[in-house]
């Protein structure tokens, strides 16, 4: 059974055909299969094994290893807060904290705790689907969620991939 889309199983065949080595493709399938689905399924994870002749246990182990992949569903927005040396000592646990609570029980908002954004001089620093935020306080944090959820700022996908403004994918 596929769970790629049609239109995404050709992607998928244009992406292999890239690489020297079908292994290779893995990383940007990954990316295919959680723009498509908003996260990565097992499903997914074994008929990109099978796309590119490894192991599904292989697919599980890039997928695991690297944060920006979601095994479960996570939402549109993904909120990733540093938590790293400057944004410790300038209010980034106090960012994740607030934020945590104040979407708990929102489906569309998901925040996580990241090591490090690199963006050591503006912060604290988040991320919403891989935008970078810097300078915050919990205020503007929120103020920046909420611009997302009203459109006002237009989100990336889940894996940051640029939404087209025909709001094709």
């Amino acid at each position: 059974m596929s769970t790629f889309n049609e239109a995404n199983r050709q992607k998928a065949r244009a992406i292999i055909d890239r690489y020297p080595h079908k292994r290779s493709a893995v990383m940007p399938l990954l990316h295919l299969a959680q723009d498509q689905d908003g996260w990565v399924s097992p499903d997914a994870m074994r008929e990109i094994a099978d796309l590119v002749g490894i192991e599904p246990a292989q697919v599980l182990g890039t997928c695991a290893f690297y944060t920006m992949y979601k095994r479960e569903a996570v939402g549109g927005l993904v909120v990733s807060v540093c938590t790293n040396v400057s944004c410790l000592v300038t209010g980034g646990p106090e960012i994740l904290e607030h934020l945590g609570r104040e979407y708990a029980d929102d489906p569309d908002v998901h925040v996580e705790e990241v090591e490090c954004l690199a963006a050591c001089g503006g912060a604290p620093a988040l991320q919403v689907n891989y935008e970078f935020h810097e300078n915050l306080t919990t205020e503007t944090a929120v103020e920046i969620i909420e611009s997302y959820k009203r459109g006002d700022r237009r989100a990336r996908t889940v894996s940051g991939t640029p939404v087209p403004v025909t709001g094709k994918a």
